[in-house]
Order: structure tokens, then C-alpha cells, then sequence
């Protein structure tokens, strides 16, 4: 993806940079003639007033300083290049640095917004061009972007920065052999086009000739040394190469130069993620989710470094976040499910989640054999095989211990009943010999009429 993410001071420089107040001949603020009603300058823009120059000035002043600072307030920058274009409405620089501004924060549809509207005020500000194509490029529109470039080429056929940009369409599409062509074009118009620079650098990654793209990131260093995607580029080099360590130093670098250049926090936190340093992943993921809220792969990994943390319900939020914001990533269901499989013993969910993440990804077929979800599902399985007969065995346990409670108490009745039975039979044995009712003797026949 180019990256095009620098603002333009007086003198243009690569696209995505602030651009200068260039409507007016004047070098510095307050030195400017101030615009009479239908006044045009030499390019036939409108002449800019005064006080809108001094306040476009400090924006880019307090631009500068905050870059050295390596601390953008983009809102209080915003705020200053609006408070310019308050001053007069002509003012496309300030549309123009507006969109470079909102491009950083990744709102891309207001950036391009600003761009067409800098255009409109003011058709020769070639660096709105460079950028509408650069996004419509990032986009994947490459028809658009080929029109954009092309138009800049007839109106400035020496243009280096639009050869550059073909260059890059062509290394997109592995022509290779046109991509250097035009890189080497653009070289030869201007010896110090960071923008062909990095297209060789990245056609040499792509074809694994990494000497040569680390020899072309040298000569780019030359040119610029703080330029943060030379560094980054090169510790992709290193992840080929399987030098972790020195990538991770590549990217330090990276953001000693460019504290917010996310690229640089992502692959740190996939780094740290990989080496389990999940406080690590988590502070650059946090990072990222500052700048880009709606990132759905950073809550994802974020709720990864919980889970690695232990802090399994702010890992289930994460996934939350993140299966809100792409219903169709597949790994939410997966990470989710050993959560609910490891530590909150819902195996009959987890195997639920497990096969919807097979489905999701494509099913059995999409997945390599040796897939780590298999080996998750049987296990699953096995865990819900072990419960099943522990509960089996459970019930059949219960169910005999009621028989024998049964049979205990029936025996109990039983032997009860005997011993009544004893007791009763003894009990008549000895019972003394009733008393006649006459006062005969006993034994003696009785007479009817002795009962009368």
C-alpha cells in the first residue's frame, strides 16, 4: 500500500505532505499582498488575504513542531488550517492539508473529499492529484489511478512523482520489468525520488533479492533518514529472512522516527504476540485501536493478549468488538471457542464455535489437514465423550445407590416385622389361663341357663 503521509511546507514536496501556501509570490506571513475582490495570481488562482496567510503559517508552524515533537493533536491542527480557511474561503492549501490530515487518521473518504475541493478552488494543485490517485490506487481502483497519473503526465511531462506511482501499479501487477522501467524514469528526472526508491526496494522483496532491496533502502536512508516506511520495509526484509530480533529493532527505529505509524504497532504486536509477551502486544495493539477504533483484527489480537493474560471475559469483549465489526472473521469463532473450552468449561459451545470457524474459513477442504482446530475439536469431543460417561457412570451410581437404599429398607421392614412376629408369639406362651365367668369350677360342663 503507498503510504502517502507527509504534510508540504512552502515548497512542494512528496504527496500526502502539508502543502504551502503557494497562491502568492511572498516567503513568509504578513510580506503577502492582500486579495482584492477578483484578483488572480499568476497561476490564475485567486490572491489570498493576509490574515488568512498568518493563520495558515501558524498551522503549519505548529505542523512542524508537533512533527518534532513526534506528537500530533490532529484536532488542534485541524482546528488551525479550518480558522485559515474561515479567513478566506479561496485558501485550497488549507482543504488540501485538511485531507492530509484526515488520510493519516485513516478517515480516507474525508480526505478525499478535501482533495476534490482543493482541486476545485485551485486545479494546479498537483499534490491533490498525486493523492486522489494514490487513494484511488490503495483502493484498488488502478483505472482511476492510471487516468490521475497519466493526466499528470501530459500537463508536467517531466514529472518524476507520477512515474513513481506507475511504477508502483506496475510492481502491484508483477510486471517487474515495467515497474523498474519507470522507477529508473523517474530517478533520471529527479535523483532523489524516495517514491522510486521504494518501488525498486519493494520489486527486489518481492522477487527475494534481499540484498538488493537493502542496498536500495540504504541509498533511500541517504536521501531521507527519518522516513519511517524505509525502516519498516526493511524489517519485512528481516521476517523473510527469519531474523525476528533484527526486525524488531528495524521497527523500534521505525517509530523513534513516526511514534503513530501503525504499520510499525501492528507487526511489533504480532512479534510480541508470537513470543507470548502479551503485555507487550497489548500496549502496541492499544496503540493502534487509538488511531483506528474500528481496526477488527486489532480487537481480535487484543482479546488474544488478554486470553494470554488470563483476563478471559476482556478477551470475550475484544472478540465482541471485533466480530461486530467483521461478522466474517473467521478466527473470532476459533479463539472464542478455547476460551469457553479451556477456561470456562462449555465444551458443548466451544465444539459448536470450533466447527463454525472450519466453516467460515471454508470448510474441512480450505484447511490444511494438520489444522490446530482438529486437534481442538477432538479434543473437545473427548472432553464431552468423558463427560458423558461420567455422567452415565454418575446416574447409574445414584441408581444403585437407591436400589441398595431400597433393599436396606425392605430388609429393615423385614427384620422389623420378624421381631414383632417374636415378640408376639412369646408374648402368648406366657399368658396366664383365663378365669371361669360361673362359680363352677373350671373344667366343668356350663350350663345356658348360668348365663341367663
Amino acid at each position: 500500500m503507498i503510504r502517502a503521509t507527509r504534510l508540504l511546507p512552502a515548497v512542494a514536496l512528496l504527496a500526502l505532505s502539508v502543502v504551502g501556501c503557494s497562491a502568492s509570490k511572498a516567503s513568509g506571513p504578513g510580506t503577502s499582498t492582500a486579495r482584492s475582490a477578483g484578483t488572480t495570481g499568476a497561476d490564475g488562482a485567486p490572491e489570498i488575504s493576509n490574515r488568512a496567510k498568518v493563520l495558515f503559517e501558524d498551522a503549519l508552524k505548529a505542523f512542524e513542531n508537533q512533527k518534532k515533537a513526534k506528537a500530533f493533536n490532529y484536532e488542534s491542527l485541524e482546528r488551525k488550517f479550518n480558522a485559515a480557511l474561515d479567513a478566506d474561503e479561496n485558501l485550497a492549501e488549507a482543504d488540501y492539508n485538511l485531507g492530509v490530515l484526515a488520510e493519516r487518521q485513516g478517515k480516507l473518504p474525508e480526505a478525499k473529499q478535501h482533495y476534490l475541493t482543493a482541486l476545485k478552488k485551485k486545479p494546479s494543485l498537483r499534490q491533490a492529484t498525486d493523492n486522489l490517485a494514490v487513494l484511488a490506487q490503495n483502493a484498488g481502483d488502478v483505472p482511476t489511478a492510471l487516468a490521475l497519473y497519466q493526466d499528470t503526465l501530459t500537463r508536467y511531462p517531466e514529472d518524476a512523482l507520477s512515474r513513481a506511482r506507475l511504477a508502483e501499479i506496475y510492481r502491484s501487477a508483477a510486471d517487474h520489468d515495467k515497474a523498474m522501467e519507470f522507477a529508473r524514469a523517474a530517478l533520471v528526472r529527479d535523483p532523489r525520488s524516495l517514491a522510486a526508491y521504494k518501488v525498486m526496494m519493494r520489486s527486489y522483496v518481492d522477487r527475494k533479492q534481499f540484498a538488493m532491496a537493502k542496498l536500495v533502502a540504504l541509498r533511500a536512508t541517504k536521501i531521507d533518514e527519518n522516513d519511517p516506511e524505509l525502516y519498516y520495509t526493511v524489517a519485512m526484509i528481516f521476517l523473510q529472512e527469519g531474523k525476528p530480533d533484527d526486525a524488531r529493532l528495524q521497527l523500534k527505529r521505525t517509530l523513534e522516527i513516526r511514534p503513530d505509524y501503525l504499520p510499525a504497532h501492528e507487526m511489533l504486536a504480532q512479534l510480541s504476540l508470537d513470543a507470548e509477551d502479551y503485555v507487550g502486544a497489548e500496549e502496541h495493539l492499544r496503540r493502534v485501536l487509538q488511531a483506528d477504533g474500528k481496526n477488527a483484527a486489532a480487537h481480535l489480537n487484543l482479546g488474544v493478549a488478554y486470553k494470554g493474560q488470563g483476563q478471559y471475559d476482556k478477551a470475550m469483549q475484544e472478540y465482541d468488538a471485533a466480530e461486530k465489526l467483521n461478522p466474517e472473521l473467521a478466527a473470532v469463532s476459533l479463539n472464542r471457542a478455547i476460551i469457553l473450552h479451556r477456561a470456562k468449561d462449555a465444551p458443548e459451545r466451544a465444539l459448536e464455535l470450533y466447527k463454525r470457524y472450519v466453516a467460515t474459513a471454508g470448510g474441512e477442504v480450505a484447511l490444511n489437514a494438520d489444522a490446530p482446530v482438529f486437534a481442538l475439536i477432538r479434543e473437545t469431543e473427548g472432553v464431552l465423550q468423558a463427560k458423558d460417561e461420567g455422567k452415565r457412570a454418575e446416574e447409574e451410581a445414584k441408581r444403585m445407590e437407591a436400589v441398595a437404599a431400597q433393599e436396606k429398607k425392605l430388609a429393615d421392614q423385614q427384620a422389623a416385622q420378624e421381631k414383632k412376629n417374636i415378640a408376639n408369639a412369646g408374648g402368648a406362651e406366657k399368658a396366664p389361663a383365663k378365669k371361669p365367668t360361673s362359680g363352677k369350677a373350671a373344667g366343668e360342663p356350663v350350663d345356658e341357663l348360668d348365663n341367663l
